[in-house]
């Protein structure tokens, strides 16, 4: 897949507070319908296949807040792989340094519910392997890490 053009007013304080108030939006609804509504992105005509998402807790490393991010998530057999995209924004989101400060965690997934986790970032050999298979997921994600000049972490949760 050809990488999409950067949309104009990607880096705005705007952007960043729709991404916010639109993942606070799919935390209630995922939560209030047990996953049956918040669980897929981008279904319909147009898209190969509905991405799974899952509800990710972290801690503020300032705060000591626990915070819900809606995320998109791989499968990887007993693994779960996230990546720091954050549409390409400049900076890495803030759940991101919060699981590097706190890495044990919990995540909400539509059949199974809490599944306790250690998230870990990958290491450069991990990340190139794992790569194909994320874009593969989400064909964004390639377009993500051409808009920004950010390494894109990804990150590998581990049943604990």
């Amino acid at each position: 897949m050809a990488v999409k053009e950067k949309p104009e007013g990607l880096d705005s304080p705007v952007t960043a507070k729709v991404i916010k108030y639109g993942a606070k939006a799919q935390v209630v609804v995922f939560k209030l319908t047990n996953g049956r509504i918040g669980s897929k992105w981008r279904i319909g005509a147009g898209w190969k296949k509905p991405v799974p998402t899952l509800l990710l807790d972290h801690v503020g490393r300032k705060s000591g807040t626990t915070f819900t991010t809606p995320l998109l998530y791989l499968d990887d057999g007993p693994d779960l792989v996230i990546v720091a995209s954050q549409g390409g924004l400049p900076k890495n989101p803030q759940w991101y340094p919060n699981l590097v400060a706190q890495p044990d965690t919990v995540v909400r997934l539509r059949k199974e519910g809490v599944r306790r986790v250690r998230a870990r970032t990958a290491d450069p050999e991990e990340k190139a392997a794992l790569w194909p298979r994320l874009v593969d997921l989400y064909a964004d994600f390639e377009s993500y890490a051409a808009w920004t000049d950010r390494e894109i972490p990804v990150v590998v949760l581990e049943p604990r």
